[in-house]
């Protein structure tokens, strides 16, 4: 598989990475099976896939001990990115920023992971309650005890959208902030076919400075696979079941993206798939960007591990380009 480096630090990754949050937290968690997750894992990193996402608020914590288990065997097969800051309770999650505590998470899931360094460490969300250089400055300790290499930020979440106001606006700003404290390697942000607003500010500003991009939810949250149904329904802890965009209506009328993909595929060959283009689309953005679509199954693992070999013409660029903006309950 091509290989692509995170940021400055010129961390070593394959081209796409695997999310492994959809093992253990949120989406249909009838199917959450660690044995099969595990073989996912194995899966991905056999198929070349290198970059393993998770963070210790995924289940909380059994996330990161699936990951363990796989990299107690494989280690130097892996790229490890994990997550703190936020903490989960009964129906809610709170932001905790505070530098003991982050000391304390980082150690808890070094245990965890079963390993002697997080390759990369993000923080999740910044905590209101702590100015973001004080929690950074506390990351960048990690570093330098040589618990961890390279630090990254996850981006702020969708909410401002429905103020009109520019989506990453506020991650920018803290992005410029911590950036004086000490360098980021890589920012995750969503990224899709379906979600592009990171192409006006956040990917330039990451490009410019040498920042590498994970981009996540490179498959629409399932929908650019094209194996959901509309009405298909979801089980009810599953985020998709409140999601303005995966009502019946809208999954409806959001289908002309996914049969624009279906035709981009068709082009390519019988076995090329939706889901395969759109992840080859975000790795079209820029050499700094690695796309971490989410699997539960070997299947889907490698599938999207072979879509770093397709290589998309001007038409289908243009095609994609020309596809109808997506849609959601708010439009």
């Amino acid at each position: 598989m091509e290989r692509r480096t995170i940021g400055a630090t010129a961390l070593d990754v394959g081209a796409i990475g695997l999310g492994c949050m959809p093992m253990s937290w949120a989406y249909s968690r009838s199917e959450q099976r660690g044995d099969r997750s595990l073989r996912t894992v194995h899966a991905a990193l056999d198929a070349g896939v290198s970059l393993l996402d998770t963070a210790d608020m995924y289940g909380p914590f059994t996330n990161e001990l699936l990951v363990g288990r796989a990299l107690k065997e494989r280690r130097s097969d892996a790229f490890v990115s994990t997550k703190c800051g936020l903490l989960v309770g009964d129906q809610h999650v709170v932001a905790n920023g505070r530098p003991g505590y982050v000391r304390r998470a980082c150690d808890a899931s070094l245990r965890r992971l079963q390993t002697d360094v997080i390759d990369l460490y993000q923080l999740h969300r910044a905590d209101p309650e702590v100015p973001v250089e004080e929690t950074w400055g506390a990351m960048a300790e990690l570093v330098s005890a040589g618990k961890v290499r390279a630090l990254g930020l996850c981006a702020v979440g969708a909410g401002a959208v429905r103020r009109g106001a520019d989506l990453h606006e506020g991650t920018i700003r803290q992005l410029e902030r911590i950036q004086q404290v000490f360098p980021v390697a890589a920012v995750e942000a969503e990224l899709s076919v379906w979600s592009q607003e990171a192409l006006a500010r956040l990917l330039p500003w990451c490009a410019a400075r040498g920042v590498g991009f994970l981009a996540a939810m490179p498959l629409g949250n399932g929908y650019l696979t094209g194996t959901l149904t509309p009405g298909g329904g979801f089980e009810r802890d599953d985020p998709r079941a409140r999601h303005p965009r995966f009502t019946a209506e809208m999954m409806a009328a959001n289908q002309p993206i996914v049969a624009g993909l279906r035709r981009v595929a068709a082009r390519h060959g019988a076995e090329v798939t939706p889901a395969q283009v759109a992840l080859a689309w975000v790795l079209g953005l820029g050499r700094h960007v690695v796309p971490v679509p989410g699997a539960k199954r070997e299947r889907w693992a490698v599938e999207n591990a072979r879509a770093a070999a397709l290589r998309l013409t001007a038409e289908d660029l243009t095609e994609i380009a020309a596809l109808p903006a997506p849609r959601g309950s708010w439009d």
